[in-house]
């Protein structure tokens, strides 16, 4: 690929499309599935996979949305937090989830025309019909099926929701009736958007199924298998229900599931039916309205902009909190629930939980959000703690119950060490105690959008601070 210091306005090659997508059309989506993907590699725990999700407050909002739906969530037990949908639906589960929301929030806005939403619509259509036909196969993942799906044409999704003048190109020899998609794509691009779509895979990390079903269409596995069918599905309701392409779809799902078809059939019918709930789930309205039904589907109205209670946040993790600290105590997934409430309910920029290292001379991070690291950074936060001179953080782990310290009036503990990591940014720090003895700290900021703190959001985020001193009371309480 070209030298990656220069942006490229008018993309032409393939090599420049996959940069432009990856790097400035689609720049988050491709961090949060570099850091999805890379935790999958390392087998990072929950706590790994909620600090990747809360990094972004939209794609936080969009989950949980996403979560507490009828498809992911027909018990109804209410997730007000990231840590609680891990907990109810599983890491693997929550974990796809958020490659989904991610690649809509990335793709989904007000320019995408006609013919993005209509890829849009085939492809959730696609990824409900893949999961539905995974479960009756007893697959092991079903809903890696369905992100697999989902992705699996990728690169024509990307490519009409980002393409400009070239999307007008290809349109227009499609519409002349005298070119396939493929060989209108070679005529304006040079290339197909399957090539696109390989591509993207391999620069995202996609692996696994997803890239296997992209790369290797005709694969003698069954899973790419259930991926390509499900999209001939998706493709074939276009022609009827009655039509001939969707009674080969049928052979071939009673081939694979070993079922009658007239009970397939009606299930199909009722995917295509969820495929448009789903699809305004993940906030794709317009495009749900390509997903082909036998009936009319009654949809929910779009909102115009979804405004988010602070206050209704802080009570609900609270009582998430209050829940988890009555039953058995699992200490991670309380100081994961405490962080979140404090970097959510509060507005926070920056939050992070550290530990007192053994020697006491350092605060070393447990979980962070926030914090801007550059993409494979994989380097721990740490904080030096100095007491001649007395440093912010000696002061803050020293104290009783936390400091709100201000540049303007505590200039002499922000040394140049202090600054070095945080800046001068207005901050609280709540020191975490166990036994009386200090043995880590909470340290929060508005730093990026310089908002005040107030007395209330002080108080506010001791009494969070103090659950996480309460529940590792009660765990050795219990334990002992």
């Amino acid at each position: 690929m070209e030298n990656t210091d220069t942006k490229i306005e008018d993309p032409q090659t393939l090599d420049q499309w996959t940069r432009v997508l990856c790097e400035q059309e689609m720049a988050i989506f491709s961090n949060t599935a570099h850091n999805i993907y890379s935790s999958i590699d390392k087998q990072k725990g929950a706590m790994e996979l909620a600090s990747i999700i809360l990094q972004d407050p939209n794609l936080t909002a969009k989950l949980l949305k996403v979560s507490n739906s009828v498809h992911y969530n027909p018990s109804n037990q209410k997730m007000n937090t990231i840590s609680r949908a891990i907990v109810i639906l599983g890491s693997n589960i929550v974990r796809e989830l958020t490659i989904a929301c991610s690649f809509f929030e990335s793709i989904i806005s007000p320019e995408n025309k006609q013919r993005a939403n209509k890829e849009i619509g085939h492809a959730i259509h696609a990824a409900v019909q893949a999961k539905e036909i995974a479960i009756h196969c007893n697959d092991v993942s079903p809903e890696e099926v369905f992100i697999a799906a989902l992705l699996n044409n990728i690169g024509a999704i990307s490519f009409w929701c980002f393409g400009g003048d070239q999307c007008r190109y290809i349109a227009g020899l499609l519409n002349s009736g005298q070119y396939t998609h493929e060989q209108a794509e070679e005529k304006v691009l040079g290339f197909t958007l399957n090539d696109l779509g390989k591509n993207l895979s391999k620069a995202w990390n996609l692996g696994g199924l997803i890239e296997e079903a992209i790369i290797s269409p005709d694969s003698s596995n069954i899973r790419p298998q259930i991926v390509h069918l499900a999209n001939e599905i998706a493709t074939s309701v276009d022609n009827g229900w009655d039509s001939e392409k969707m009674d080969e779809c049928l052979i071939k799902i009673e081939q694979i599931t070993g079922e009658d078809s007239s009970n397939i059939v009606s299930r199909l019918k009722d995917n295509a039916e969820s495929a448009v709930k789903i699809a305004c789930n993940f906030g794709a309205h317009d495009a749900s309205q390509f997903i082909k039904t036998d009936s009319p589907v009654e949809t929910p109205i779009e909102p115009s902009i979804e405004v988010i209670d602070k206050k209704e946040i802080l009570l609900q993790i609270l009582q998430d909190i209050a829940q988890h600290l009555s039953g058995n105590i699992n200490l991670n997934l309380l100081l994961e629930m405490v962080i979140e409430g404090i970097h959510r309910g509060l507005s926070m920029d920056r939050t992070i939980l550290c530990i007192l290292s053994k020697d006491k001379k350092t605060l070393d991070e447990k979980l962070a959000l926030g914090w801007a690291k550059p993409l494979n950074d994989q380097r721990k936060i740490k904080f030096d703690i100095s007491s001649i001179p007395a440093n912010l953080f000696f002061k803050a782990i020293t104290s009783k119950s936390g400091l709100w310290a201000q540049p303007s009036k505590d200039e002499v503990l922000f040394t140049p060490s202090v600054i070095n990591h945080i800046g001068k940014s207005e901050c609280f720090l709540i020191p975490i105690h166990s036994d009386n003895k200090p043995i880590g700290m909470i340290y929060c900021d508005r730093s990026t959008h310089n908002q005040p703190l107030t007395e209330e959001d002080f108080s506010t985020a001791k009494h969070f601070s103090q659950q996480a001193v309460i529940g590792l009371a009660l765990y050795k309480i219990k334990k002992s």
